[in-house]
């Protein structure tokens, strides 16, 4: 049993983002306000997340000086801010099968990232360098027929949306309409953009501040605020930020508790068991989960383009992570314990804390 645990944990943990992606593009298609959502769900992660921290790490967290709190305002901003409220307008125009299917592309997006920041190198001529840049060529791919091809529809029976507002524009809507289409697909590039640069950057700030609890509480508040002001900006209507017992305050209580909650210290021991690359190499089971769930519980409609897109995200996740594990065996074997020296031995370690952080773009 214990040897399956972690098989169990990684299953649990993608069917948790299954269930975010359901959850939030039922809450839009109810016409919950997007930037009303991101705003309370980081609200109730705030709250739920601050007291464990506080009472886990409040005695030994090291000083918070100005300048590392700006870099956490900063990170905060662009990886958790814009990055859900582009997540949340690319569902709109999207579905959930599309959002589950893009983060298969957030590894690549990473790498490509690290090497245009230059903390990366791509070895065009060893086997696992360009086994890398294809896997980032087949990301693009995969994109692009997701987002410029349709093909034929796979139309199942279901004749009764589960959370109550089923209707026609969100069954043809998606396919009818391409612009909005194309429009939410880089829209959810971009999400994921944002996320994969606060991925590469804050390995520098954890350095810093490496209290994980409180600097992920201290980026949660940060976000609240942040996504506060955006949406009291956007949406001045006060009957759009009533929640009531509906979907809306099921969707904003998932994400905000279990999302944020659960999955981090799900990922962390997964991580600890097994190492970030096996965490990594399960995303594609959350569009799995999210694509036969959408079908059957929010009747969106499934093209043979959208199949094919997810697999060659898949495809690709699979060939960057291939090629990073074989890279990283090979310096392995060629470094012996008395040649590493102190600066290695901290760029380890910033690699380290980077990995602990949350793999998925709508972790926080």
């Amino acid at each position: 049993m214990d040897k399956r645990r972690p098989y169990l944990t990684v299953i649990l943990i993608q069917a948790i983002y299954a269930g975010m992606f359901l959850l939030s593009k039922a809450a839009f298609n109810g016409g919950m306000n997007n930037f009303v959502f991101i705003f309370y769900r980081q609200a109730f992660a705030t709250l739920f997340v601050a007291p464990i921290s506080l009472a886990v790490e409040w005695k030994k967290a090291p000083p918070l000086s100005f300048l590392t709190f700006c870099k956490i305002f900063f990170l905060s901003l662009i990886g958790i801010t814009f990055s859900l409220d582009l997540y949340g307008i690319a569902l709109i125009y999207t579905s959930a099968t599309l959002a589950a299917a893009t983060t298969n592309c957030l590894p690549a997006i990473t790498f490509f990232l690290a090497v245009l920041l230059r903390m990366e190198v791509l070895k065009l001529k060893t086997v696992p360098g360009v086994a890398k840049l294809v896997g980032i060529l087949i990301c693009i791919g995969g994109a692009a027929t997701l987002a410029f091809y349709n093909g034929p529809q796979l139309r199942l029976l279901c004749h009764h949306h589960i959370f109550g507002h089923h209707n026609s524009q969100q069954i043809h809507g998606h396919v009818s309409s391409g612009k909005t289409w194309i429009k939410g697909c880089f829209i959810m590039l971009s999400s994921n953009t944002f996320f994969g640069l606060w991925l590469v950057l804050q390995g520098f700030v954890m350095k810093s501040y490496p209290s994980k609890l409180l600097f992920t509480t201290l980026q949660c508040f940060l976000s609240s605020i942040q996504s506060f002001a955006i949406a009291i900006a956007l949406e001045r209507d006060p009957h759009e930020w009533v929640l009531g017992w509906n979907v809306r305050l099921l969707a904003v209580a998932y994400c905000g508790i279990i999302v944020t909650a659960l999955t981090y210290y799900l990922q962390a021991w997964v991580i600890e068991m097994k190492g970030p690359v096996f965490l990594a190499m399960s995303t594609p089971l959350a569009l799995i989960f999210t694509t036969i769930a959408s079908v059957f519980l929010l009747c969106e409609i499934i093209t043979l383009g959208r199949i094919l897109g997810g697999i060659l995200l898949i495809g690709g996740l699979y060939a960057v992570l291939w090629g990073k594990c074989t890279e990283q065996k090979m310096v392995d074997k060629s470094c012996l314990p008395t040649q590493v020296d102190q600066k290695v031995m901290n760029s380890d370690q910033i690699k380290v804390m980077a990995a602990k952080s949350p793999s998925s773009p709508m972790f926080l």
